[in-house]
């Protein structure tokens, strides 16, 4: 069964910095690329990033520059170091891949 779990939002202050963690088993992960939503209150779904199996990198134009994903396949794990955080940052996190999609963190940029 393919699990992804979503960790590490919480509350921060504009400006504060975030790493979010997606732990991930059940499949073979070196051989997938992952990607992080998010969905702000009230608002669709939307797409934040892409790490390749490869390595490469995509990021939406409204974090590109001050978000970072990268992936640790020995831990099975991808993560997305979020810097100089905005209000318009808050959202509920989450990462797909694989056919499957995790319950989210929730990450709120508020002083």
């Amino acid at each position: 069964e393919v699990q992804l779990m979503e960790s590490g939002g919480g509350l921060v202050q504009p400006g504060g910095s975030l790493r979010l963690t997606c732990a991930t088993s059940g499949f073979v992960f070196r051989d997938h690329g992952l990607n992080w939503f998010r969905e702000p209150p009230g608002k669709a779904l939307e797409w934040v990033s892409t790490i390749f199996s490869d390595g490469g990198t995509m990021y939406a134009n409204s974090v590109k520059g001050r978000f970072t994903v990268s992936r640790d396949n020995a831990k099975n794990t991808v993560y997305l170091d979020m810097f100089d955080l905005k209000p318009e940052d808050s959202a509920v996190y989450s990462c797909n891949g694989a056919g499957a999609r995790g319950q989210g963190t929730q990450v709120t940029v508020s002083a």
